[in-house]
Formats: structure tokens, sequence, C-alpha cells
């Protein structure tokens, strides 16, 4: 090969190598820069703490839960708890649900976006607590969905709800897992995932939920910010709007709203299985304290039932009894 050609073959292999750094430290400049800008707007994001009810989130930065809920509220939203008929007299306290929000209302429990959206979710949240805790019936004085939080247990449990296929949570013995809680809570593998979640050993000791308010709403709270699965959203990512739909979640009827919080929790139990009495029972409790708190009904935002939803976690067992993951 003569010299000349030798050289040229030389110089295009290094303008060549050369270019391809220049290219790839271009993009190493540019994923850089973009790392870097992400990087301190995070560092920017103004965070804030509000005493001892929320500190050291952005969500702080609104109004905390007892700012736009107060005593008078609870006592109003609950009025028949602590009549001589209902079955938790004494039990259910407003202290109890402000102390069990604390480690939820820095992660944007009641706490997302204005103060709307803070209201319609505390609103949405004990729609599904008073509906699953009311001794109410369609003659009760007051109506059915003046007696929220009449109950703290399963009254009559048809079982131990032991379940020893789930190894992770195994039962344990003389531990009986009937409902129990402001979301009512079933069989020893959400008994388990709920102790993890809220830090308490709810496996060797369910009673707990019947013992103490605090952890009664604290386990319920947990179920509200918890997703059943990781490629799912929890029913607070639901219903503040911070889930987008899959195109199959929107084929399925899945979209952002109150219906898809009981999808979440109730699955088929309650969803897909047109206007019945169980989901409209729900929406009447969530309706009716949105009315108690001055809000209004008809701001109850869209996509209300869950009537024609296909289940998020199509199952064998009781829809109820869904197992969140840890």
């Amino acid at each position: 090969m003569k010299r000349k050609t030798r050289n040229k073959i030389v110089v295009t292999v290094l303008l060549v190598g050369a270019a391809a750094v220049l290219v790839g430290g271009t993009l190493a400049l540019i994923l850089t820069a973009g790392t870097w800008k992400m990087k301190v707007k995070e560092a920017h994001e103004k965070v804030c703490s509000k005493g001892w009810e929320c500190s050291n989130s952005k969500y702080c930065c609104n109004q905390t839960i007892s700012d736009f809920f107060k005593v008078y509220q609870f006592e109003n939203l609950f009025a028949k708890r602590n009549t001589p008929i209902a079955k938790a007299v004494g039990f259910w306290d407003y202290q109890s649900f402000i102390t069990a929000s604390i480690p939820f209302q820095p992660q944007g429990f009641c706490t997302t976006g204005g103060k709307d959206m803070q209201m319609m979710e505390l609103c949405a949240f004990l729609g599904h607590v008073g509906a699953k805790t009311s001794c109410g019936f369609g003659v009760a004085t007051g109506g059915p969905t003046a007696w929220g939080l009449c109950y703290n247990r399963e009254m009559s449990p048809e079982g131990i709800y032991c379940d020893d296929t789930y190894t992770q949570y195994p039962c344990v013995k003389g531990a009986e897992y009937y409902g129990r809680g402001a979301i009512t809570v079933y069989w020893n593998y959400n008994y388990g995932a709920a102790g993890d979640g809220i830090k308490e050993d709810l496996l060797h000791h369910p009673e707990y939920l019947e013992q103490n308010a605090t952890l009664a709403f604290q386990a319920a709270m947990w179920r509200w910010m918890t997703p059943i699965k990781k490629n799912q959203p929890s029913a607070h990512d639901a219903f503040v709007g911070n889930w987008k739909p899959t195109k199959n979640d929107t084929l399925s009827k899945r979209l952002p709203g109150f219906g898809a919080t009981m999808n979440l929790l109730y699955g088929e139990s309650i969803c897909g299985r047109g206007f019945i009495d169980e989901m409209n029972v729900i929406i009447s409790h969530y309706q009716y304290y949105l009315d108690l708190m001055g809000f209004g009904r008809e701001r109850s935002g869209l996509n209300l039932d869950c009537a024609e939803q296909a289940p998020f976690n199509p199952t064998t067992k009781k829809a109820d009894d869904q197992q969140p993951s840890g």
C-alpha cells in the first residue's frame, strides 16, 4: 500500500474517532446537564413543616387536616356513634383520627392540591369509613348515613379468617383475623401487610384494631395510600388525579375518581355489577359528608361510580380481602 494512501486511512480513522468522542461527549454533556437540572429542581422544591402534624414535605405547605377539619365537624359527621345502641361507644374520636394521620399527611393524605381537593379527599376517605362501620338502616333515626363509626369489629364472624397458603404472613395460633378497623381488615395476610405498613405486630395481635382507635384509623389510611400491586394506583392516587389510566384501564372503564377507589378497595364485590345497593351506600356516605362539610354533593367529582368498571384484581376470594403490596 502506498504511503500516501495509508496516511489518508490513518487520518480518516482519527477523524472518525474524534467525531465519535465529540458526539459521545456532547451526549454525556446533555445527559449530565439534564441530570443536573433535575437535581437542582429537586433541591429547590419547597418543603414545609407545620409543627407536630405535618413536617418536611411539599404537602405540608398546604393546610393540614386540623386546619380545615375541626372537632365539631367530626362530631357532626358521626353524630350517632355514641348512642346506646351503637356497638363501639366511646371508641372513635377526633384526636385519634388526627393522630393517625400524622405519618400520612406528609405523603399527601388530605394535603394534596388546594383546599377543594383536600376537602374532597377527606370526605371520600371518611365515606368509605362511614359506610363500612355503619349500623344505620333505611328507617334509622337521622337516616342510614348518620350512623358511621357505630362498629369497630365484625359482630358475628363466620370464622377466624386464617389462610395458611400465605406463608409470608402465617396464621398465629390463637389469633382470629375477623373484620376489624375503620376500613375493615380481614384475613391473616391483610393483618400482616397492614401491620408492616403501620409498624405494629397485627399478625400476632389483630385485636389491636378493636382496642386502639388510632391504630384502627391508621390501618385504614395505610390501605387508602398503598397500592394493592406495584403497577396499580393507590385509592389516594386514583382519587386526587395522580394516576394516569392505561389504554387497558380506559377500555375497562377504570378512570380517576371516587368510583376507582371502590374498585381498588373492594374489587368485584362492589364493582362491575351495576348500581347495586352496596356500591350506592358508599357513594351516599361520601356525598352526605360533602353536604355536611358545606362543600356540596354537586362537587363529588367525575366518575363517581364503578358500576361498569372491570375489577383491577379479579379474584376467587372476597374482593374485600385483596392483599395490598407492602
